[in-house]
């Protein structure tokens, strides 16, 4: 479990590269397209969910992302029109977009440890 600071600078990072580089959506794995009908939430919307984690939005992480050899993998959850989110998002590789892997409804209870 990271510390409250430790988010925080996660979080600042994050925000600032996706301001940069913008977000890569990872839309080839089914749940996740199959969300944003779910939740009626245009893909710009996303982006905001995004744009507004805060500290204590923060569930797990960081954990080594292991399937692409890219940077460290940290979840977050988020109520979006009534439904609790899962998203999992990464910095990616140095000079290209931030990723996020997962946002879908949640599969099981989000635990916020900052909470």
């Amino acid at each position: 479990m990271a510390t409250q600071r430790e988010v925080e600078a996660f979080l600042e990072d994050f925000h600032t590269k996706m301001k940069i580089w913008n977000v890569l959506f990872r839309d080839d794995r089914g749940k996740n397209a199959q969300a944003l009908t779910d939740i009626e939430l245009r893909p710009v919307e996303r982006t905001k969910v995004l744009e507004n984690l805060k500290p204590l939005d923060y569930c797990e992480g960081p954990t080594k992302e292991i399937l692409y050899g890219g940077s460290d993998m940290w979840v977050f959850g988020k109520e979006v029109k009534g439904h609790q989110v899962y998203i999992k998002i990464t910095m990616g590789f140095p000079g290209t977009s931030v990723i996020c892997i997962s946002f879908h409804i949640a599969e099981h209870v989000l635990i916020y440890p900052l909470k």
